[in-house]
């Protein structure tokens, strides 16, 4: 049997290839298993400094596998409710990874594809790519990725695409906030690369925490009390191996020790 998720690793970055190409990656339990055991294994090496999901093959990932919906509908309420809390899993680990997360988006991401996309810290997309969080044809809703998808478009755009199940493109993927560049197909893992790069010569903590700081940030009503943690954590920083070294190497005009 093919295995349902390709881990390779380059150097400190890991890139994780959905490998089911004949079905468009299409999600089942096992790649869903899968993909969360990669990630939670990423989660404890801090020898990996970035991740890439991608997608082999044409398409990203097009959502749910046909014949695991056909299982699912067939079973019970609770099986379908364990099921879905095996992608909430999933989504959440990618959400909220210690390492900075690059999404490479060629061809189609529907449903939970566009959940992984809007889970990525940053999510760059071929021209062709194309969007669409369909469930709603179905008599479904994007339930599990929704507080996701949400995040990254906001709730006015939500409440349409979410009704309507319209598929759209990269440009208007761009536009609602889903993506963060649009390139064409043969330009795509040059993109790819040159944000992995960025983030290499990034300190290594500092740009692992940037979405924990973003997301208490983005939802601490206090001010004052967003003013005495954001005082600690620079404060913290400042004085810590990264940040001295951060410092010093800025200001003795070399490269920090993680870029060599």
């Amino acid at each position: 049997m093919t295995n349902p998720l390709l881990n390779l690793r380059e150097g400190p970055v890991a890139r994780l290839r959905l490998n089911r190409p004949e079905l468009h990656n299409a999600f089942d339990a096992m790649l869903i298993a899968a993909l969360t055991g990669a990630l939670e294994a990423v989660a404890e090496d801090d020898s990996v400094r970035v991740v890439v999901l991608e997608g082999e093959g044409p398409s990203f990932s097009a959502g749910a596998d046909l014949n695991w919906m056909r299982g699912m509908a067939a079973a019970s309420e609770e099986a379908n409710r364990t099921d879905s809390l095996a992608l909430a899993r999933l989504m959440r680990t990618l959400d909220e990874l210690p390492r900075p997360t690059v999404a490479r988006v060629q061809g189609a991401a529907f449903g939970g594809g566009v959940g992984l996309v809007a889970c990525c810290d940053i999510a760059i997309a071929a021209t062709d790519a194309k969007f669409g969080l369909t469930e709603s044809k179905l008599g479904l809703l994007p339930a599990v990725i929704s507080p996701y998808v949400l995040d990254a478009i906001g709730p006015r755009q939500a409440r349409r695409w979410f009704a309507t199940a319209e598929i759209f493109d990269a440009a208007t993927a761009l536009e609602i906030g889903l993506l963060h560049q649009v390139v064409e197909g043969d330009a795509l893992d040059a993109a790819v690369q040159r944000q992995v790069d960025l983030l290499l010569k990034a300190g290594p903590h500092a740009s692992a925490q940037a979405k924990s700081l973003v997301r208490r940030v983005a939802f601490e009503r206090d001010r004052d009390r967003l003013d005495h943690d954001n005082a600690a954590l620079i404060a913290r920083l400042r004085v810590s191996d990264e940040g001295q070294e951060g410092l010093t190497a800025f200001l003795d005009k070399r490269k920090p020790r993680w870029c060599q």
